[in-house]
């Protein structure tokens, strides 16, 4: 990190990894369920892991990736989550659908989370093969729904440290 000339450090906000006491909502698509189901065990485990208790998780089923930013606007105006994951698995077949649908959810998320007085992570995976959703999704450092969890509960915590950092805007 470059020093200023008085030998001051730039001062440095970031969130931490305690999550005790925050609730989580999991917005979660059923097509392709089985992959999906990986997921939330995945981001549950995880939550767990860093002290939410199961009952402070909502999974919050829907039909598909494309009705996940809908949903995820309802939860996000009920006020009564601290950050919302989504979870979902795309892949690409042989027609345009998967674009379509995959970067409507993608931007839907996002347009979502810009506006969002908590954070919002987007855990869909878009993958051009099942095998590779099975990948990234099993029990193991790589799956994503562990990986968004953990960005989650960091969120949650720098929202918090700007907050008081920076003031209620």
């Amino acid at each position: 990190m470059p020093m200023s000339r008085s030998g001051d450090k730039p001062r440095v906000i970031e969130g931490g990894d305690e999550a005790k006491g925050r609730r989580f909502a999991l917005v979660a698509s059923r097509f392709n369920a089985s992959i999906v189901e990986n997921l939330i065990e995945g981001a549950t485990g995880e939550l767990v892991r860093r002290g939410v208790a199961a009952r402070d998780i909502t999974v919050v089923w829907c039909p598909g990736a494309f009705e996940i930013p809908a949903v995820t606007a309802r939860l996000v105006e009920s006020g009564r989550f601290d950050s919302i994951i989504t979870l979902g698995c795309v892949v690409r077949g042989d027609t345009d659908h998967y674009q379509y649908v995959a970067g409507e959810a993608a931007r839907g998320v996002a347009d979502v989370a810009l506006t969002s007085p908590v954070p919002v992570l987007f855990g869909v995976l878009t993958t051009d093969t099942i095998e590779q959703a099975v990948e990234r999704s099993g029990p193991n450092e790589s799956n994503k729904g562990t990986e968004s969890a953990a960005a989650a509960i960091r969120m949650v915590n720098l929202y918090a440290a700007l907050e008081k950092e920076l003031g209620k805007a």
